[in-house]
């Protein structure tokens, strides 16, 4: 598949002072709409497109973070960023975040994103399953896992046909491969973390899993394709920890206390499963007698329902919890913001990385 399949080549060069965020989430879009279009008129004996159907369901309405901070970290290299090759990486780095949420659902038995059902749960109620309940959720599962499989098989097709120069693709390769592992291995220690510190565990869990792989080493990523010195690739870091930290610490929170018909997720999956957040281990850590007991009672109780979770959000916010990691996620935007403002960058890239870090700190889905 030529590079022209993907992306619109007349848009050619853009400068920093023409970052304009929108316009690349929108070519984004369209770049994987069109290299779905291509798998679906290349699939082998037709026996793919329902899957490539439900892939194209799943990514509508995702917010392409990735794509956008390493767009902002190539134009913050001050070369100029080439339109062509740098929607082509976000497009691998959105494919392989397919794969990430899709096997993250089938982990957490997830039933709801993005206000639809799961990948498996809509692979299991709409594909033919069998009749049988259990025969449906097994084949939906098994389904999912395959699709989620494709999708990092085709992040890496289309990061290897991107036009770099061979010493930047490694680098770039390089930072993905750690950015993966680092994904899984968050994954796993989110699995297994042990109940002696929560919190510690808690942290490394939101650095491994998230706040690096959501906002750093995307930055970095871009950072590398663009020819960044070692100072511009400093600020990715210094700047792009704390706000993803921040993310995923405000991801915590709607999971808990946010508006289901907004966010577009269940407000009871993560407290059902247990999930061993710094909300939770920050409620825990502050936690008088009677209001631990309440918590092993329900945190964790897979058949909880509204009122129990009403009570167990009330404990949260007494013991200060909610109000605590609302600062940690201020706190943290700030530090971001600070670097930024002495950041050896064009006005134009602080500008898109300062509305970034409002979008992913401030938001209420």
């Amino acid at each position: 598949m030529t590079i022209g399949t993907l992306t619109d080549q007349r848009a050619g060069l853009a400068r920093a002072h023409q970052l304009d965020l929108h316009r690349v989430r929108d070519r984004v879009d369209t770049a994987l709409d069109r290299f779905l279009d291509y798998k679906v008129r290349t699939a082998p004996d037709m026996c793919l497109p329902p899957l490539i159907d439900a892939l194209r369901d799943f990514i509508e309405g995702g917010k392409r973070l990735r794509p956008l901070f390493l767009y902002c970290g190539w134009a913050a290299a001050g070369d100029q960023v080439d339109d062509e090759v740098a929607v082509r990486v976000g497009v691998a780095m959105e494919l392989f975040h397919s794969f990430a949420l899709i096997h993250g659902d089938v982990v957490d038995s997830a039933e709801v994103r993005r206000g639809k059902p799961t990948v498996h749960r809509m692979l299991a109620d709409h594909f033919n399953a069998p009749a049988n309940w259990r025969s449906a959720q097994r084949f939906g599962m098994s389904t999912a896992v395959l699709l989620g499989d494709l999708c990092c098989v085709w992040s890496d097709e289309v990061f290897a046909e991107a036009a770099l120069e061979e010493g930047r693709r490694r680098e770039a390769a390089a930072l993905l491969h750690v950015m993966r592992t680092e994904l899984i291995a968050g994954q796993y220690l989110d699995l297994a973390a042990e109940s002696h510190n929560p919190l510690r565990d808690a942290w490394r869990v939101v650095r491994m899993k998230t706040a690096r792989y959501s906002v750093e080493l995307p930055l970095r990523v871009g950072a590398v394709l663009g020819g960044a010195d070692r100072r511009t690739l400093d600020v990715c870091r210094a700047y792009g920890r704390p706000v993803g930290e921040a993310f995923q610490l405000r991801d915590d929170l709607l999971g808990v206390f946010g508006d289901p018909e907004v966010t577009g997720k269940s407000d009871l999956d993560d407290l059902r499963r247990g999930k061993g957040t710094v909300l939770m281990a920050l409620a825990w850590k502050h936690a008088t007698t009677a209001q631990r007991e309440l918590i092993v009672a329900l945190h964790g109780k897979p058949d909880l329902n509204h009122d129990e979770a009403q009570r167990l959000r009330q404990v949260i916010v007494a013991t200060g919890a909610k109000a605590d990691v609302e600062r940690l996620i201020s706190s943290r935007a700030e530090r971001a913001l600070a670097v930024l403002d002495v950041a050896p960058v064009a006005p134009e890239v602080k500008r898109a990385l300062t509305e970034l870090a409002t979008a992913a700190t401030c938001r209420n889905r």
